[in-house]
């Protein structure tokens, strides 16, 4: 029997809150859960090197399905030798399905049970993604961990188009697994959707548990819903899910949610978020949020965050980073970008820790009075 390409190691449950501290083991090496994936849509974390990445510890990124099988092709990536060789990055790497985009992307979409029909949005031509299709281009760029073609609904959605999406979620990612050339090399994750709907939840879960995965992850959130909703969704549906195997919830990066998704058992996160808003000048710092094009930092000589020893922090002043981000200079994007990806990565290391100490919670309440998120009209991202 060939050994399952991706493995988890549960190394200790943190008795205060039961939150898991583990490793993930992969082709390409492992990784400390829990974790935060850092996002390289088209092959590169934008304005960030391999190096740097590795420089500031991320154990393992993102790469995106859809953006990469439209450029520069997925048989163009496979020419290369795969994703870790066309780009240097030796560490393991998680592609997404693509499905996340082909809802959020695509303004026409004509979804059947073969697969969704919908319009390239760089150039309007019609494409077609399948289960099959996905898997392959998957296949193709060669990471080592692949997630199922799923269909993400819209929030809110209504029990009986949540109901039917789940059993199709359910059909496709039996089609996913049919279709993965190689179990050996490359984990495939089913996603668990259901909206805010328990026994739909429940339902998706244990037909996808049936499947048996390497991992499994829980999708359909962050996507508008209030995170109270959120939290409630993940208290009874990572229960759910097998012990042995990695949990990963999608598409979440807030300081707060990080923190919050790992009481309730997740060990994976991935978003966009702290690149993004960096190229806006807003920083993540450990007094809460910073915009750092806002005047009053004109004549600030400080750094970013006092608390912080990033590159960016130890070398450069708020002041000079405003002003490089005003002038529309890359560098400035450049600095943004390294801090934040270093504060959420060095906010999973103390999590682990807190977790190692049986503390997390007590950390919780400290992290969050020290960032602000229980003042009133707190702000947050």
């Amino acid at each position: 029997m060939t050994q399952p390409a991706i493995r988890y190691e549960h190394i200790k449950t943190c008795k205060q809150s039961g939150a898991r501290l583990g490793i993930v083991h992969t082709p390409h090496g492992s990784f400390e859960t829990p974790a935060f994936m850092p996002v390289g849509t088209q092959a590169t974390v934008k304005t960030m090197s391999p190096e740097e990445l590795k420089e500031m510890d991320a154990g393992i990124i993102l790469s995106n399905t859809y953006h990469l099988w439209l450029r520069p092709g997925n048989e163009i990536v496979k020419e290369a030798g795969g994703l870790h060789s066309f780009m240097n990055w030796d560490r393991p790497i998680l592609t997404d399905s693509g499905g996340f985009q082909v809802f959020s992307l695509s303004e026409f979409r004509k979804i059947e049970e073969e697969g969704v029909t919908f319009r390239n949005h760089l150039n309007g031509d019609k494409l077609f993604l399948s289960p099959e299709k996905s898997i392959q281009i998957q296949n193709d760029l060669g990471a080592d961990i692949i997630m199922a073609f799923d269909e993400c609904p819209p929030y809110p959605a209504t029990y009986d188009y949540m109901l039917a999406s789940v059993d199709r979620t359910t059909r496709w990612a039996k089609r996913c697994k049919e279709a993965l050339q190689r179990p050996e090399e490359q984990g495939l994750f089913g996603i668990v959707q259901g909206g805010e709907f328990e026994d739909l939840r429940k339902r998706s879960a244990e037909a996808l548990v049936e499947l048996d995965f390497p991992g499994y992850a829980v999708g359909g959130l962050s996507v508008g819903e209030p995170k109270d909703i959120m939290y409630r969704v993940l208290e009874f549906t990572t229960p759910l899910l097998p012990e042995n195997k990695p949990r990963y919830l999608m598409g979440v990066g807030s300081p707060d949610a990080l923190v919050e998704g790992a009481i309730r058992g997740i060990d994976m996160f991935d978003c966009v978020l702290p690149t993004r808003i960096a190229r806006n000048g807003t920083l993540m710092t450990s007094e809460g949020r910073l915009v750092v094009k806002n005047a009053k930092y004109a004549r600030d000589f400080g750094p970013l965050d006092p608390n912080c020893d990033c590159y960016t922090c130890k070398n450069y002043s708020r002041a000079y980073i405003r002003h490089l981000i005003k002038a529309g200079e890359t560098f400035g994007l450049r600095l943004t970008t390294y801090h934040n990806l270093y504060f959420l990565l060095r906010l999973m290391e103390q999590v682990r820790q807190a977790i190692r100490e049986d503390r997390l919670l007590d950390f919780r309440d400290e992290f969050f009075e020290q960032y602000g998120f229980n003042k009133p009209n707190a702000k947050n991202f």
